[in-house]
């Protein structure tokens, strides 16, 4: 079973039950389970960021040949990267829903007093779960929670595509710009590093 499948499996269980019915044990163990995973997968990021600047500043000052070896080479890292970002992304998500469910539960009461609580039993639960997944509730008080609830519950889904580009041409013009001193190796090494999309996904 691939990391969609079981993220899917257990976030199943969540949602195929009112969330009056969830147990916040439960939550909390699977809050703690993806934060972990998302942790591995970010030392891994990292270390293959470390190869891909290492990689390239071997092509610095190389012969052509060197330098195309060396993109393949960097190509073939940053895939890797990419996959295991993509799959942290898709753990944030459900992170960002675990963690919020807590905070629906921990004012359970109070919202069942609002009407917030009937579009909650209404939504279904994609859409909550889509609606939970664009805020975050954590360290609010309840007025906080109460005024995000509203506001996500109004917002337009939306999902962030990345086109490919042409990875082999932008790495010979960086070490181009590298070697004739139109960019130093730092500036480009934060090009070709996804350490910020990483950081983003950490954030949001």
């Amino acid at each position: 079973m691939g990391i969609r499948d079981t993220i899917k499996s257990s976030m199943d269980a969540f949602k195929k039950n009112p969330v009056d019915k969830l147990d916040t044990r439960d939550l909390q163990e699977e809050e703690i389970r993806l934060k972990n995973r998302m942790e591995r997968i970010r030392k891994d990021i990292n270390k293959i960021e470390k190869d891909k600047k290492q990689k390239f500043q071997d092509g610095v000052g190389s012969d052509l040949m060197k330098k195309k070896m060396l993109a393949q080479e960097i190509k073939q890292l940053d895939t890797e990267a990419r996959l295991k970002l993509k799959n942290f992304t898709t753990l944030n998500k459900q992170y960002m829903f675990v963690s919020n469910l807590l905070v629906v539960k921990k004012y359970e009461e109070d919202l069942k007093k609002n009407k917030v609580w009937d579009r909650i039993s209404e939504i279904g639960s994609e859409n909550f779960e889509s609606a939970l997944i664009r805020t975050s509730l954590t360290g609010k008080d309840f007025e906080g929670v109460l005024t995000d609830l509203n506001r996500v519950f109004e917002m337009d889904i939306t999902e962030f595509e990345a086109g490919e580009d042409e990875d082999e041409a932008q790495l010979l013009n960086a070490w181009s710009s590298v070697e004739t001193g139109a960019m130093d190796v730092e500036e480009v090494e934060q090009t070709i590093s996804l350490e910020k999309s990483l950081e983003k996904g950490m954030e949001e």
